[in-house]
């Protein structure tokens, strides 16, 4: 892939795209609300501070852009004598990387997956479920079914937890430690979404 954009003109437009309150992720929040799902957002309690956490549920959801977190990248071998035994990144349908400046991006994509598998392995170990949902699967003739599977799963979730305390499960006999975090309103979203991924809020 040529990159048709300057490096000067590739950096501004890099440095555009804000971490939080992203259009997909304002798609998820708005779909779970108007379901019925209450949350908060970006607890700083919990490690990552996920874009939503389910207090309800023991659910962190993380929504991830596809090019900042190499959604479905594969690696090969970097073919350069200065990244020897390193890896490659190979681009796919939903993640695209510049060529120019091409090692910094990769490695840049490479530390954002460490960072989120360290994150969710210590949710793991606090007794948290994680659910990742990528951009590409909030596009317009797949956001329904996506998001009717988010709900599926939290349901899920919380049935398989429940049952588990009704048996008699004693917390402080598991081998995962729960941690709790307060009781605290949970907050809506009301901003407003681009017409790409939704009406404006009302």
């Amino acid at each position: 892939m040529t990159d048709k954009l300057t490096p000067l003109q590739r950096h501004a437009n890099m440095a555009a795209i804000h971490g939080k309150d992203t259009k997909p992720e304002m798609v998820v929040r708005r779909w779970l609300w108007g379901h019925g799902f209450r949350y908060r957002l970006n607890h700083p309690r919990l490690p990552g501070k996920p874009d939503i956490v389910m207090r309800k549920y023991r659910t962190c959801i993380f929504v991830n852009g596809c090019f900042w977190h190499g959604h479905n990248v594969s690696l090969t071998p970097n073919p350069s004598p200065k990244g020897e035994g390193s890896k490659e990144i190979d681009n796919s349908e939903c993640c695209k990387i510049p060529k120019t400046n091409r090692y910094f991006w990769v490695a840049k994509i490479r530390r954002n997956q460490e960072r989120d598998a360290r994150v969710q392995h210590e949710l793991a170990a606090m007794g948290w479920h994680s659910i990742t949902i990528w951009e590409c699967e909030l596009k317009p003739k797949v956001r329904e079914r996506t998001l009717e599977a988010l709900a599926f799963t939290l349901n899920k979730i919380f049935l398989l937890d429940f049952s588990t305390q009704a048996q008699g499960d004693n917390l402080q006999d598991r081998t995962i430690k729960r941690y709790e975090i307060p009781e605290e309103e949970p907050m809506m979203a009301a901003e407003i979404v681009s017409t790409e991924y939704g009406n404006k809020a009302t």
